[in-house]
């Protein structure tokens, strides 16, 4: 909805809309600078009771009333398609500066409803607001006038205030329902399609796949699995005179709820994370994402994503959820570019393999390319805890490429004997990983339900005088804060016994990518973000009077593996 849309006839940087005199009231504005404040609001809600509510039908009783009684200087303040149920809205808020400076000597509305519908709030500007400033206030539908404070109508119109908030919190309730049994079907009830789909002319709450723009989301991807981050990846499209999914929708003739922006190539950071964390671009439907408090706290909040409700296959995918599983691991290892700009493609993959923290890219504008390095980012000389792992950017390139290609010659060339033997490996690992997270599953199950008893006989030692009201709301937040704890571990132990299930079906997926990179000719960023996992720099060997480096590979999907001691079982 436009700024003009909401204000109706007025302006948003001027909601006020006078309306000019007859002359034979000009002798009467003489005597007075002041205004009468004519205020209308129509609700998305109001609207389709029909007509009777519409900005229009409300000017013209307001108008009519303020003639009839001789009200000096009629002037509107509009708010149309604002809910009554708070009153942070442009027309309200400037009618009231107008009061606060002393320029108001009434307010008319339609009805008490048209006020708000919020029954403290419009209690307290009727009663103290309004006479604070000696403003007198008339809804003339319910014949309320407070220069009478003795009429009998005055005497119900806590009551009438308390209907209309009772009105807008039924009509809340209905649409929650709605949206929450439509939410349930699968139906999408975010309003704006992500960029990248648009919505079925044929059918409004199924998405098709908008191919220009799907072409800038799959982009996106593939740049962050090359290692690029949101900013680099902003600055590339903005380079390159791609327009931001604001001015391609206005151009499409799409409505966007954002700003376009002065240039339409500008790429906001922001918008880029968004892209790559939306989990719609998979093929599923994710709804309840957010959720509000109550109509009086319109605040958006995010729902945990363990309560979130996922349909999936509901849409055509553009990004295959291998793939968007990828980005969100390299989004999780965030890495600063050096402050001479430079990046290394390894960035945010390499650790240490005696200490696991991560290694340091280390260059300067002095060093040739070659001088570029890794360093364990916990040594520091004879102060660090860590010995000095350190490895040349070239020589980890080197050693990476061979390893993964003899990853890939032996997968294709001998995938029989690898999936044999890596399934064994597999199988040993995971049977003895879940049963160690099923221990500590029915660990955690029985302390929260231990919790739950717990905390019923603190209430029950309250509510009899045996404990303090201190003393139980010191235990009663300290079992909460355990019992918050316990349902974040449980619910990632449930995780990595799903992880650990599904070992044979990852071996299958990295089996596949083995084969698609059968022909790979040199090493590319994508290639090594979808195969390798993280790589691990052991302490130089110096035994032997020369620096020998020895690194440890981590694949993608399977970890670690023995291709030396696989291929010497194959020849054999």
């Amino acid at each position: 909805m436009t700024n003009s849309q909401n204000l109706g006839t007025i302006e948003a940087t001027n909601p006020v809309l006078a309306v000019a005199p007859f002359k034979e009231e000009t002798e009467m504005l003489r005597a007075t600078e002041k205004i009468t404040a004519l205020y209308c609001r129509l609700s998305q809600e109001d609207a389709n009771e029909g007509d009777s509510n519409s900005i229009t039908n409300q000017k013209d009783i307001l108008l009519r009333y303020a003639k009839e009684h001789r009200f000096p200087n009629p002037t509107f303040f509009v708010d149309d398609g604002y809910s009554g149920t708070n009153y942070d809205r442009p027309g309200f808020q400037q009618m009231l500066s107008e009061i606060e400076v002393g320029k108001v000597t009434a307010v008319l509305t339609k009805d008490l409803s048209r006020l708000g519908r919020n029954s403290s709030l419009t209690g307290l500007y009727i009663n103290f607001t309004f006479p604070k400033y000696s403003v007198r206030y008339i809804a003339i539908n319910d014949h309320f006038d407070t220069i009478d404070p003795n009429r009998t109508d005055n005497d119900v119109a806590g009551i009438k205030n308390w209907f209309n908030e009772f009105f807008a919190k039924d009509t809340s309730r209905k649409i929650r329902a709605v949206q929450k049994a439509k939410g349930e079907r699968g139906v999408p009830l975010t309003v704006n399609v992500p960029f990248g789909y648009r919505k079925d002319l044929e059918d409004r709450t199924k998405w098709i796949v908008d191919e220009a723009a799907a072409l800038v989301v799959k982009r996106i991807f593939k740049l962050c699995m090359e290692g690029r981050g949101p900013m680099q990846i902003a600055k590339l499209l903005q380079a390159e005179k791609v327009l931001n999914p604001t001015s391609y929708k206005r151009r499409e003739g799409i409505k966007s709820p954002s700003p376009e922006t002065a240039d339409p190539y500008h790429w906001n950071t922001n918008t880029v994370v968004h892209i790559l964390e939306r989990r719609e671009y998979t093929g599923c439907t994710v709804n309840f994402k957010t959720y509000t408090n109550s109509i009086w706290d319109k605040k958006q909040r995010e729902t945990p994503i363990e309560k979130q409700t996922v349909f999936y296959n509901t849409h055509p995918a553009i990004i295959e959820q291998e793939v968007f599983d990828k980005v969100q691991q390299i989004r999780q290892q965030r890495h600063r570019r050096t402050k001479t700009g430079k990046s290394s493609l390894f960035s945010g993959m390499v650790y240490c393999a005696d200490c696991g923290a991560k290694m340091r890219y280390c260059t300067t504008n002095y060093f040739e390319k070659r001088q570029d390095h890794f360093v364990c980012a916990n040594y520091r000389s004879n102060t660090g805890s860590c010995s000095a792992h350190f490895i040349r950017a070239v020589v980890l390139e080197e050693l990476v490429w061979m390893h993964m290609k003899a990853v890939i010659f032996y997968v294709t060339r001998y995938e029989k004997h690898f999936r044999a033997v890596m399934e064994q490996r597999l199988r040993m690992s995971s049977e003895e990983a879940i049963r160690g997270y099923k221990t500590q599953l029915a660990q955690a199950e029985r302390r929260l339900a231990e919790l739950d008893r717990l905390f019923i006989r603190i209430y029950e030692d309250n509510v009899s005088g045996r404990i303090t009201d201190e003393r139980f709301s010191l235990m009663s937040k300290t079992y909460e804060d355990e019992q918050a704890q316990l349902k974040v571990d449980i619910h990632r132990l449930r995780q990595e016994i799903e992880v650990q299930e599904r070992q044979i079906e990852d071996l299958e997926k990295f089996i596949q990518r083995a084969h698609k990179y059968e022909d790979l000719q040199e090493m590319t960023p994508y290639a090594l973000r979808e195969l390798v996992k993280g790589i691990y720099i052991e302490a130089p060997d110096k035994s032997s009077g020369k620096r020998r480096q020895g690194i440890r590979i981590s694949y993608d999907l399977v970890g670690f593996i023995p291709v030396e001691e696989l291929m010497k079982q194959e020849t054999a």
